[in-house]
């Protein structure tokens, strides 16, 4: 008998959360979500979806108007600072005092969680981050990308189990977020929960186990990574004619073929499961008509693609 697999289980618990402004402005509507213990999730949504509140709330920044958040089984509200030493976060912007050292910051974050000193941990992430060399300098004087890091030592500094990293490679050099991309896998595998959300589609398919897409304050779809692309993934065959066409000919009509580049390219859209039997049967059709081609490709739908449809699809 195949023995099953169960997920882990959930670090953190979020039930009906909602967030209404003094405004009217609704930020959040009903958000039911579960984060797994030791995956790397994404939250992805354009501006203003709602990314930051709810993180925010998690964190312990905003109040809820309605709804429950648990933090390895520490309720955010009754047990704040139980849950709240589980978490580190890495705010957008800058807030540290830039006439701070490097390593007096990290070490005064460490102990505003009430963490015994631990120099060697301190150590550990400032060289993790290539930030040892800089230990005694002041913040003011570093550069941007730098400055992105000593955001994530502080964050690290008191051990958290989890760390939600707020548009983290928002305007850093390619390097860093490579760099930065190289430390979540590391933490990770250490152990560590990762949340991030993030402009970069690309950022969510390379990092992501799971994908979370928000928009208007609505959690719109949760899915492993490989199943959502899978499942709401396109591809395209394209074929490259011979001779250009003016018109599809009515017997390709149950393909719903597209003609593009002036009548040179043929495109058929389809979903994964189709193409084992529909593209044969495509392909000996238009050999039947005698349409020939020179050449002929296929294109798999990115995550950006099906990010766009999903929040288009709700405008």
């Amino acid at each position: 008998m195949d023995r099953v697999t169960l997920p882990p289980p959930a670090v953190i618990t979020i039930s009906g959360l909602t967030k209404t402004y003094a405004s009217g402005l609704q930020a959040l509507k009903r958000v039911d979500l579960e984060i797994r213990r030791g995956e790397i999730f994404a939250l992805l949504g354009p501006n203003g979806a709602g990314k930051t509140t709810l993180i925010s709330i998690v964190c312990g920044i905003v109040t809820p108007t309605a709804g429950r958040v648990l933090v390895d089984g520490h309720d955010i509200a009754r047990e704040y600072r139980a849950a709240r030493s589980k978490i580190g976060l890495v705010p957008q912007e800058l807030h540290t005092d830039m006439f701070e050292s490097v390593w007096g910051t990290v070490r005064f974050s460490r102990g505003l969680f009430g963490r015994a000193p631990d120099p060697a941990h301190l150590e550990r992430v400032l060289r993790d981050l290539s930030l040892w060399e800089k230990r005694n300098d002041r913040i003011m004087t570093l550069s941007g990308g730098m400055k992105r890091r000593v955001l994530i030592a502080k964050a690290l500094a008191h051990e958290p189990q989890v760390l939600f990293l707020d548009e983290p490679t928002a305007g850093v050099d390619v390097e860093l977020r490579r760099d930065m991309w190289a430390l979540v896998r590391r933490l990770r595998e250490s152990g560590v929960t990762i949340i991030l959300t993030t402009h970069y589609i690309d950022e969510a398919e390379e990092m992501a186990d799971r994908i979370g897409v928000v928009n208007k304050g609505e959690l719109v779809v949760v899915e492993e990574k490989t199943a959502l692309m899978r499942k709401l993934g396109k591809k395209q065959l394209t074929l490259h004619l011979q001779e250009p066409m003016t018109a599809i000919p009515a017997a390709l009509g149950e393909w719903k073929l597209v003609l593009a580049n002036g009548g040179c390219d043929l495109e058929y859209t389809f979903d994964s499961s189709e193409e084992h039997t529909a593209i044969p049967a495509l392909l000996r059709r238009i050999g039947d008509l005698g349409i020939g081609y020179r050449d002929l490709n296929t294109r798999q739908s990115s995550l950006e693609d099906i990010f766009v449809s999903l929040v288009s699809e709700r405008v």
